[in-house]
């Protein structure tokens, strides 16, 4: 089935949905899924859904469960359909299969615009304010969105509103450096009608959820209108929180874990504003190990594409309609003597990706993309580059070759392109834009590689860590998988986890990402400004000292007087006496009023005259002591 063939029917499903949503009607409902995964690992999905029939635009300014600043945001700036993710850490898809979102590392964020008497300028001013809102919104560094990340995308993304036209533009920009905190999970929970005060939100503890391997948070937006009516049209809004646990990073023995230990407490009740609030829980595969406590009142076994699979179900507002009723807590008991390791290695997914450079130093190097068909059979796959403008790539060097999985290495074999896209990037202005597509054979790998060379930046262009390293975007694959295995997203038309259920379809559309690059660019010595400011900065003040002192006080000439020629005498005859007392002779102790006054003559007259008095009293001392000894 062709990819153009695909889309039309899901179109069709959608327009079928919004035909039997009743009208002027406000719905909200919670849903936490948990799937034990390989590697003891646990995955947990969280998702909040609110669809709004608001019926003419204007009641978009009337609001009750859906957020007002969403609604106005849409309105203001056309947007008909929008996706924002931020993700920390990445999804393992060999080990753990397909998520039922999908995202990449850092921020990612596009969205379909209304193209109603609007030009590409003006669609690039309205993504760029509207990037800058949800910064604020979402408190994450979405205001770095501009023309030097955004592309707008030909082939590999499609929209999921109603009506879909060729009239709207689209644009995607990535940020892989966005780290996502607590900064980013207090504003995403205040979007939601109860909060973080009651219901499954309560259980998003920053303190567990910072702690998991792999966190991402999702934030979903279209606009459903039926008949090309504007009047008569749904808003819908989905908010997602994926993430999975190691169990061998918690505090516990054993494989045993709850929804205690994974979140810190238990769940205090459901949102009274939902319509329906419940749990799944995975019963078969690596969920058949465990024991479940208390046990699921239901059980749904769903069958998608030859896939089948057994989910526990919880329903909250039956759990909690006893006033009674306080903490709820789900616990996951492995068998006793079980090794805490489960070396059963999973089966691969049909399609997984990787990505890494090659080549040597920071000039110039290659961009490699490994593609991989685990089917039998041939499968489509579309592949999307954005490449930063400080990485030029020359698309003559673009080649597509193929190994089958039982060899080591690439042979001489190429793959013919089944569609190209390329846009080349402009240095400081905009990045480079490459879409292909292929028909990939089964049990087989096809390796993706181009040619870059490294720009050098100038000094200013370098982040804060500069040595650090600096980000080329994670590519985006898509493909159509023929059977469901390990496929567990949501369909087109549905909102709902449980409208995954028994959706079997011709095909399913598959997206997944590669891993994010960091390029070493060549990066100057920043400490040697630094070394240089230190000296000059010591240098001016050590000059500026004693000119400011030399130039600030105030000379004065004072004349000195000279001491007493006797005062080191007298000095030390205090200190070497015997310890009798020194009596003051004649001189001293009869001093006439006004001596100080005399001449210098008549003053070192007088004191020639003292000394020999004292020697006088010195001798006459002296020989009464050597009486007395006598």
């Amino acid at each position: 089935m062709s990819w153009t063939h695909l889309w039309c029917v899901g179109a069709l499903l959608l327009a079928t949905a919004v035909a039997q949503t009743t009208p002027k009607d406000e719905h909200f409902h919670e849903e936490l899924v948990v799937r034990p995964l390989s590697g003891d690992h646990v995955n947990t999905y969280f998702q909040f859904t609110t669809r709004w029939h608001y019926g003419q635009k204007e009641n978009l300014y009337h609001t009750q469960l859906t957020p007002r600043v969403i609604a106005e945001l849409l309105q203001q700036f056309d947007v008909k359909e929008l996706h924002i993710g931020l993700t920390q850490g990445l999804w393992r898809y060999e080990t753990w299969g397909y998520p039922i979102v999908e995202a990449t590392s850092g921020a990612e964020m596009w969205a379909w615009f209304k193209a109603t008497n609007l030009t590409d300028q003006q669609v690039d001013k309205q993504w760029a304010q509207l990037a800058n809102v949800f910064s604020g919104v979402l408190c994450a560094s979405l205001n770095f969105v501009d023309n030097t990340n955004s592309i707008a995308p030909k082939h590999l993304l499609r929209p999921q509103f109603m009506p879909a036209n060729r009239e709207n533009f689209v644009r995607y920009a990535s940020l892989p450096r966005e780290i996502v905190c607590t900064e980013n999970l207090t504003p995403w929970k205040k979007l939601l009608p109860c909060g973080s005060a009651s219901g499954f939100a309560s259980l998003l503890n920053s303190g567990y959820v910072h702690n998991t391997k792999y966190h991402s948070l999702g934030l979903k937006v279209r606009t459903l209108c039926q008949d090309h009516d504007e009047d008569n049209c749904i808003l819908e809004m989905t908010q997602t929180a994926n993430l999975v646990y190691d169990l061998r990073l918690l505090e516990q023995s054993g494989n045993d874990f709850s929804l205690r230990r994974l979140f810190g407490m238990g769940l205090n009740g459901y949102c009274e504003l939902a319509s329906s609030s419940k749990i799944y829980v995975q019963r078969n595969e690596l969920g058949a190990r465990y024991q479940l406590v208390p046990p699921p009142p239901a059980e749904e076994t769903t069958t998608r594409g030859g896939y089948t699979v057994v989910y526990g179900v919880y329903d909250m507002q039956e759990q909690f309609q006893d006033q009674g009723e306080r903490l709820f807590n789900i616990a996951w008991l492995a068998p006793k003597g079980e090794l805490r390791r489960n070396r059963q290695k999973p089966a691969p997914p049909p399609i997984y990706a990787h990505r890494y450079l090659l080549g040597q130093g920071q000039e110039r190097g290659r961009i490699v993309t490994e593609v991989t068909n685990s089917h039998y059979a041939p499968l489509p796959i579309l592949v999307q580059e954005l490449i930063p403008w400080y990485v030029h790539a020359y698309l003559h060097t673009l080649n597509i070759r193929r190994r089958p999985l039982g060899r080591n290495e690439y042979g001489s074999e190429t793959l013919p392109f089944k569609l190209l896209h390329y846009a080349p990037g402009k240095q400081r202005e905009l990045p480079t834009h490459l879409e292909i597509g292929f028909l990939l054979p089964g049990q087989s790998s096809a390796l993706i590689t181009i040619d870059v060379d490294y720009l050098v930046l100038k000094w200013l262009e370098y982040p804060p860590d500069a040595n650090h390293g600096h980000y080329i975007n994670a590519a985006l694959v898509a493909s159509a998988l023929p059977m469901g295995t390990n496929y567990s997203a949501l369909p087109l038309e549905g909102h709902l986890f449980a409208h995954s259920f028994n959706a079997t379809r011709p095909s399913y559309v598959l997206g997944l990402h590669t891993e994010a690059l960091i390029v070493s660019l060549p990066t100057p010595d920043f400490s040697m400004p630094y070394n240089v400011i230190c000296l000059a900065c010591t240098v001016v003040a050590l000059a500026f000292g004693p000119i400011h002192s030399v130039a600030t006080k105030l000379i004065v000439v004072v004349r000195q007087t000279s001491a007493p020629r006797n005062f080191l005498k007298k000095l030390k005859e205090k200190l070497f006496s015997r310890g009798s007392p020194v009596l003051p002779t004649a001189g001293e102790a009869d001093v006439p009023e006004g001596a100080g006054c005399l001449p210098p003559e008549e003053q070192d007259a007088n004191e020639n005259d003292n000394d020999e008095e004292e020697e006088k009293e010195r001798e006459k001392e002296d020989g009464e002591d050597k009486e007395c000894a006598h």
